[in-house]
């Protein structure tokens, strides 16, 4: 079974030296149980960035750690996975050249790159006929591209769904290598995707909730301030099922919220359902954002 990909994280970190050893059995043994729960290290800050499903699953996880292991942390604020990826189709060109004493390098490569379909990811694909690029250099192209698709151009975000076909090239028959032709990818999509429209796009998430009928208004009301798009409502004896798709940035503290509300009598469940462009004014603010943090470290 394929996992979907984690939509958000925070960053913990153990508040005396022992906690460390105990978090990191604590967190193998999480990992095995569940496979949608990701962690990695953050090199720079020496944190540990625990990634979920969604605010509950993490506030479980750290529940865990500190209830059933005893680790005592300090936890970051939750993170939204944001993606980027194109909305326009660019043919271009590109050659890495590279003459130093022996023998040099040498790559060039003619290629297409264009948005995909919501949910292919990266697709490479080749075109080329009469030899212009030996098939035996496609690899290390198609490697290249794949290698840069975890930054982005607008805030460093993992690129999504887009396709590269390689249609054309040339070559050198001394110096032209595996090396030569993936350095001359890597060029490729550091020149093309900023003019390929990149965009950041952002998890949506299939919200559920219930809520007794007299506050049905407060909570649509307010899932439509949260950017939601209401798709269905179900009357049922106790009370009515309310469905939305929402950003998940607008749902960090909705259980608090809802609570609130609906006098404690309301819940809700949500799961990620997919990507979809960000409006301007939030595109403009992870920009920012990532460009302060890329600062800092």
């Amino acid at each position: 079974m394929i996992f979907p990909e984690p939509v958000i994280s925070i960053a913990v970190k153990p508040k005396d030296k022992g906690g460390s050893e105990k978090m990191g059995v604590a967190i193998g043994k999480m990992i095995a149980e569940d496979p949608s729960f990701r962690v990695e290290t953050d090199e720079d800050s020496g944190e540990t960035i625990l990634k979920g499903m969604g605010e509950l699953h993490l506030d479980i996880k750290v529940d865990i750690l500190k209830r059933t292991y005893g680790v005592e942390l300090d936890v970051g604020q939750p993170q939204v996975a944001y993606r980027e990826t194109i909305t326009l189709p660019i043919e271009d060109s590109y050659t890495h050249k590279k003459q130093s004493g022996g023998s040099g390098q040498f790559g060039k490569i003619d290629y297409r790159i264009k948005p995909g379909e919501p949910g292919t990811g990266y697709v490479f694909s080749s075109s080329v006929v009469g030899g212009n690029v030996p098939k035996e250099f496609f690899p290390a192209i198609e490697k290249g591209f794949k290698g840069m698709m975890a930054e982005g151009p607008l805030a460093a975000y993992p690129v999504l769904d887009v396709e590269v076909e390689l249609y054309d090239g040339g070559f050198h028959a001394v110096d032209s290598s595996a090396v030569a032709f993936e350095i001359a990818a890597k060029g490729a999509f550091r020149q093309s995707m900023p003019k390929a429209g990149p965009q950041i796009i952002e998890p949506i998430m299939k919200v559920d909730v219930y809520t007794p009928e007299d506050h049905v208004g407060d909570v649509i009301g307010d899932l439509n301030r949260r950017r939601g798009m209401i798709k269905d409502q179900e009357a049922g004896v106790t009370g009515v099922r309310i469905k939305a798709d929402v950003p998940l940035s607008e749902m960090f503290g909705y259980i608090g919220h809802l609570r609130t509300m609906t006098s404690g009598r309301g819940q809700f469940s949500m799961e990620f359902s997919h990507y979809m462009p960000c409006p301007q004014n939030v595109s403009t603010e992870v920009i920012a954002a990532a460009k302060e943090l890329r600062e800092a470290k």
